[in-house]
Order: structure tokens, then C-alpha cells, then sequence
């Protein structure tokens, strides 16, 4: 195995078990029903968003610190590598859209580690290049963050995803739970209600605001992506981002989201996005996503 993937051993019986010792390489022709880690290792969204550079080296970080967590019970869990992105950012968005699809197919359950959310429109092409995809089903996507991404600019950026996707495809649904008023122009909530985007703001959203949202938005779809930028958290919990929330979601109510995505048996694929390990004071961030990811994929309900 790769060190990145290494941690304390206190025994190999099942009790012991922790994920650095349970996550192989991944290779074609595994059997179905595992879950499979993917690494998007990507700057350049955030660099032409202006953002604080940084989040290239966010994978690794969260396999770091997820691998030191303990299993409550032995599971099945590959690695699948990382793709890197240099300059060509279409390029690599292709490139992790091509790996999705293929582990959808095979009948996995990815989880991509970013990378700035620029990860977003890569992840949503594995899914619509599935075969999981058929012209029947309603897919959806859940974005837990501060922003709506739905930037018109240019040149495809960590701000754009959103935008790039409702432009391609009028059959996703896109809802986002988080939204930071000052965080987003008028401009964009003008965008947002010509996509007919669903949104629930970071002061309104109290457990049972969110539980409302999320139970509405499940209801209207088949097939979940869930994308969680580490920005919808508040600063003192997620520090180590592009852009940390001066206001944020309390981490109980983001897992209680999850916990509702993961249990409603619709969920085929999730990306955690925009952590930044230079700007990560302890490690908080990494840790808190790690267990949000350990929460997500140990609960898993596959796909019906």
C-alpha cells in the first residue's frame, strides 16, 4: 500500500481494525458493493476563482486523517489513485468523470477526495455518463456549501460547476443547503431562480429547517450526488478552506443532513471539496471531513 494509507495498529482481529487496514489498491474486476476512494487533486478551479490556492494537496490530507479511524465492524474499501491536475482542468474533470462512471458500473460506491469544488462537474460527469443514468431517472444534486457556484464566467473555475451543469443537462435537480447571504451577489440568486435552484440559508437552517429541505429534495429525485464543501462549516470548525465561513452550519446539523442523504437508499456517489492543509490549524478541517466520510460510508444504504 501507498504510506499515505498508514497509521497505528493495535491488532489485525476485526476489533482492532482501523481504515489504514482495510483500504486495498483498487483494481478492475472487484466484486460489486464496495465503497472506492478517488483523489482529485486540483488547484486550478480555485486559482482562476481567486480563491486561496492550496487544495491540491487535499486528498492525501484526508486519507491521512481518515486512515488513523476506527471500524466498528470489518469493511470492504479500495483505492483507486488520484487524478492530478496541472494546468488542464477540462482534462482532468474528464479523466475523474470517466473513473466514476466506471466504479458506478461496477456497481461501487465512490468517494471522491478533493481538491477545490471545481471536483464538482468531473463528479457529475461519472454519473451522467453511467449506465445508472437512464433517461427515466431523476437525478439530483445536494450541495452543502456557502455559495451556489453558478458563476457565468468565462473560464470554467471552482465557481462555475453548478452553472455548467444546469447548462448541459435540464434534467438535474440541484438544491444547495448553506447559502451565505453575503457570500453571494444578487446577481446569483437571480441565476439561482432562473435554474429554479432550491436553497435554504446558512440563519435559517436549524436541524429541523434542514430535515425539512432534505426530506422535500429526496422525495424528487432517484439518483443523489451529494458535493459538501468544508466552507459550510462555520471557520472555528473548518478553518483550513479557500474561503472560511464567518457565519457556517453547525457540524451536528451537516451530519444530520448526511445521515438522512445516506440512509435514504438514493445516494450513489459524494465528493468532499475545497480543504486546504496549508491553512489547516490542527488538522481540523481534515479531521472533521474524515468524520463526516467515515459517518457517510459505514452507514451507506446501497443503492435500490
Amino acid at each position: 500500500m501507498q504510506p499515505r494509507w498508514t497509521g497505528r495498529t493495535d491488532g489485525t482481529a476485526p476489533e482492532h481494525l482501523r481504515w489504514h487496514q482495510v483500504v486495498e489498491p483498487y483494481e478492475t474486476g472487484v466484486e460489486p458493493g464496495a465503497c472506492v476512494f478517488v483523489g482529485f487533486a486540483s488547484d486550478e478551479g480555485v486559482r482562476r476563482n481567486k480563491g486561496r490556492v492550496g487544495a491540491a494537496g487535499g486528498p492525501d490530507a484526508l486519507r491521512r486523517a481518515l486512515a488513523l479511524m476506527a471500524l466498528a465492524e470489518p469493511r470492504r474499501a479500495f483505492d483507486a489513485g488520484t487524478v492530478t491536475v496541472v494546468d488542464a482542468l477540462e482534462e482532468g474533470q474528464r479523466e475523474l468523470g470517466a473513473t466514476v462512471a466506471g466504479l458506478l458500473d461496477a456497481g461501487h460506491f465512490p468517494i471522491v477526495l478533493g481538491g477545490g469544488h471545481e471536483i464538482a462537474y468531473g463528479t457529475y460527469l461519472g454519473v451522467a455518463g453511467s449506465a445508472r443514468r437512464t433517461s427515466a431517472t431523476r437525478v439530483g444534486i445536494l450541495n452543502l456549501d456557502a455559495h451556489f457556484d453558478l458563476r457565468a464566467d468565462p473560464v470554467p473555475s471552482s465557481g462555475t460547476p453548478f452553472r455548467q451543469i444546469l447548462e448541459a443537462d435540464g434534467g438535474v435537480r440541484y438544491a444547495v443547503l448553506g447559502i451565505s447571504q453575503p457570500s453571494n451577489t444578487a446577481a446569483l440568486f437571480d441565476t439561482a431562480a432562473k435554474f429554479d435552484v432550491r436553497y435554504l440559508l446558512d440563519d435559517e437552517c436549524d436541524q429541523a429547517a434542514a430535515r425539512t429541505f432534505v426530506d422535500d429534495f429526496l422525495a424528487e429525485v432517484d439518483l443523489v450526488y451529494l458535493t459538501i464543501d468544508l466552507d459550510v462549516l462555520p471557520a472555528s470548525v473548518a478553518p483550513g478552506v479557500s474561503a472560511p465561513a464567518a457565519f457556517g452550519i453547525p457540524l451536528p446539523t451537516i451530519q444530520a443532513v448526511c445521515d438522512r442523504v445516506t440512509a435514504s437508499g438514493k445516494l450513489a456517489v459524494v465528493d468532499v471539496a475545497e480543504l486546504n492543509p496549508g491553512l489547516d490549524i490542527d488538522n481540523r478541517t481534515a479531521r472533521t471531513a474524515a468524520r463526516l466520510i467515515h459517518r457517510i460510508v459505514t452507514r451507506h444504504m446501497p443503492l435500490s
